[in-house]
């Protein structure tokens, strides 16, 4: 196998001296470390250079998988005329948005809040104060598409900010006032939101629902898991079933997409059309950890061996392609890749399309003759939605028809058909291992790690998988020897190369937090329980927000930053503030630390005008709500729960979808000490005839113990 590609290579020639990017760890700033382009990371050296010249600050954001960015720095970072007008009026400034998610989060804000919509790459002109004047996405090197050229967008604000300084500080300052102040709003003091809310929510994304292809909106269409998670908890409590009618199907959908990678497992960034067909060819970590969770829970509520599959799918091409050999994971696999080897020419998708002609000469007319019946591909091309003309006689797999109609139109056995789609699947993937694969972006992120933690250890206990939580504690350890100070209590954000930067941010710690308890209700093992819990109380050190609530998404003591952010959108990331909400009330059920359960309180209390205006933004600040309104139900199991028995009542319990449990294990006196200690009623608890032994309890009042599975599964039944 070639030996793959670990850094996003620039158009440019290698042979250019380098910028001080090149001194950078992140694939996306080393991308740009050959342009002629004098950038800066972002930092007080460039902070300095434009006070000391009174200039402008150019600042563009992007990450290394993103297509347009890739287009930006070809079209115009490569220009040589526009580098020498970047050069001589502005600071330039690159950010990985990835590694700084502090400075995307304030920046895109004045994006979006003064042009309507955000995207990357973005690009923003600062006052040498950091302060935002102007700004948008991707603007291409000339008039085109019904966008402004950016060459002439750059003599405009050079030229304005040689006549007009004063005006446009003066402008710069209103707009961070004008930020600082929605910011820094307060939610009204209350008590705990109502049900309502959740019906409210309910309502609107049901409104926004697709039929027809699944998901939600049109053209272009995100998975968004965030979604999916309050839809089944939605219908676990028991009042709608067509919130799960409605994720069934979006999940099925998804799956049969081009969105999909049929051959390598793992799902692509999002759709471009409204049928998921044509995707965005980058595949992201936080993707992947999200709709392995989704795919999970469908099948423990169904029971359904599809979604089952989708899920090993997922994981299965995340443990091959994006496992580090240290245990960590790699954040993300590019869109583009060389269309051929050993010719600098890059294509969205190169690595993943195919024409008729390569499928027939590796299958043989036989065999390509039920593929292509089966995943829709055509001689001239299947892309009806190719607006650049990036895929013109190339196919994009997906699933077309079924094996069953294959059965009817070929005549030919089931099996024998099913054997032939597996086998051409088997020969298109060891021959599209052959091709230049697109680059890695191969740094390693806490808060996506995170993430990975919890899809792997509820995967372990939903698919009874041993692999799973295999690897997930194996990402435990890589973070905490890598990205975790232990003198300190603190995170660090990305590890690359050898070095752990960056200070972490909420998210860091949050969804660490979460990772960790659902890997202690996947192994049992109090370290894990014990780390959540002192990170949780570094977390509260260092975010909380005494006078409204919730959290800030950077710590007090960081001062390269314009405004202090509170994060408050579940979008294709669960927010940090969202995950902490449920994090805390979980906590203080399994610690029986009940500050923790007001902190959680006043959390969804700060977030309670949002919640109750447009609830359709905080999906997942919703599960956490449903999570606070729920009967408290803890599920503990006692004795050797490595036995047949323990094995059986453990299988009773993770076959269901119960999301509002906690599940704690007591097996030997060290255990039950350590969580007594917490939760004092836990002392009480013993095996029944020496077997393993489930308590199903309520606000810690215990019903009769049972080491009948069968007994254990209608206590079980019965639960939400």
């Amino acid at each position: 196998m070639k030996k793959r590609m670990l850094v996003a290579i620039s158009s440019s020639t290698n042979l250019r001296k380098p910028n001080r990017l090149i001194h950078e760890k992140s694939p996306y700033l080393l991308m740009h470390a050959h342009n002629p382009v004098d950038w800066y990371p972002w930092g007080e050296e460039a902070f300095e250079r434009a006070r000391r010249e009174s200039k402008p600050i150019f600042l563009s954001v992007g990450y290394s998988t993103c297509h347009w960015c890739h287009v930006m720095e070809r079209e115009s970072f490569e220009n040589p005329e526009i580098a020498a007008l970047l050069n001589q009026h502005f600071v330039s400034i690159k950010v990985d948005r990835e590694e700084r998610p502090d400075v995307d989060r304030v920046y895109m804000t004045f994006v979006q809040a003064s042009t309507g919509s955000g995207g990357w790459p973005m690009s923003v002109f600062l006052t040498p104060d950091l302060k935002p004047f102007f700004g948008g996405t991707y603007w291409p090197p000339e008039d085109r598409y019904g966008r402004p050229g950016f060459g002439r967008i750059l003599k405009s604000v050079a030229e304005t900010w040689q006549k007009e300084p004063e005006r446009v500080v003066h402008h710069a300052g209103e707009v961070t006032e004008y930020l600082a102040q929605a910011v820094a709003a307060r939610a009204p003091s209350g008590g705990l939101l109502s049900a309502s809310a959740l019906d409210a929510a309910y309502r609107q994304i049901k409104s926004n629902y697709d039929p027809a292809s699944g998901g939600f909106g049109g053209a272009p269409k995100f998975p968004r898991p965030v979604v999916f998670n309050f839809l089944l908890r939605t219908y676990a409590r028991g009042g709608e079933p067509d919130a799960l009618a409605m994720t069934l199907h979006t999940l099925r959908r998804m799956a049969a997409g081009g969105v999909h990678d049929h051959l390598g497992g793992g799902f692509h960034r999002y759709s471009v059309d409204a049928e998921w067909r044509v995707p965005h060819f980058e595949k992201m970590l936080y993707d992947q950890a999200q709709l392995a969770v989704s795919y999970v829970e469908a099948f423990q509520i169904t029971h359904d061996a599809f979604f089952a599959a989708t899920a090993r799918d997922i994981l299965d091409y995340v443990l091959r392609d994006l496992g580090g050999p240290e245990g960590g994971f790699y954040a993300a696999e590019d869109a583009d890749s060389l269309i051929e080897e050993g010719k600098p020419e890059r294509g969205e998708g190169a690595f993943y399309v195919w024409t008729a002609e390569e499928v027939e000469r590796i299958l043989g007319p036989e065999t390509a003759e039920v593929f292509n019946f089966c995943y829709g591909v055509e001689p001239h091309g299947n892309v009806r939605d190719d607006p650049q003309g990036e895929f013109r006689g190339k196919n994009i797999l997906f699933v077309a028809r079924t094996p069953e109609e294959a059965v009817r139109r070929f005549g030919r056995p089931a099996i024998e058909i099913e054997a032939a789609l597996r086998e051409a699947r088997v020969k298109l993937f060891e021959a599209r291992r052959r091709r230049p694969r697109p680059s890695l972006d191969d740094k390693i992120l806490t808060s996506w790690n995170g993430l990975m933690l919890s899809a792997l250890a509820r995967a372990a206990q939903g698919l009874d998988e041993p692999k799973y939580l295999s690897a997930a504690e194996n990402a435990a350890a890589f973070v905490r020897a890598k990205l975790y100070d232990e003198k300190t209590g603190t995170l660090r954000r990305r590890y690359r190369a050898g070095e752990a930067a960056i200070h972490g941010f909420l998210e860091d710690y949050a969804l660490l937090i979460q990772g960790l308890l659902d890997l202690y209700e996947a192994s049992f093992d109090l370290a894990h329980l014990h780390w959540a819990a002192r990170l949780e109380e570094k977390q509260d050190e260092l975010f909380w927000d005494e006078k409204g609530g919730g959290y800030f998404s950077t710590a007090s003591e960081s001062s390269d930053m314009l405004i202090r952010m509170r994060d408050s959108y579940d979008g294709a990331e669960p927010s940090g503030n969202s995950v902490a909400a449920l994090n805390l009330l979980r906590l203080a059920r399994m610690t029986g630390r009940e500050e923790w359960r007001a902190r959680a309180e006043r959390t969804l209390a700060a977030f309670a005008p949002q919640l109750e205006q447009a609830p359709e933004t905080l999906p997942q600040m919703a599960v956490a709500l449903a999570f606070a309104l729920s009967k408290p139900c803890e599920i503990i199991l006692v004795g050797d729960r490595d036995s047949a028995e323990g094995q059986s009542l453990l299988r009773e319990i993770h076959s269901r979808f119960i999301p509002n449990k906690i599940l704690l294990g007591v097996n030997g006196p060290e255990e039950r000490r350590e969580l007594s200690q917490w939760l004092p009623f836990v002392e009480n608890l013993t095996p029944l005839d020496m077997k393993a032994t489930a308590y199903v309890c309520e606000n810690y009042v215990c019903h009769l113990p049972t080491s009948d599975p069968e007994e254990l599964a209608r206590r079980l039944e019965a639960k939400p």
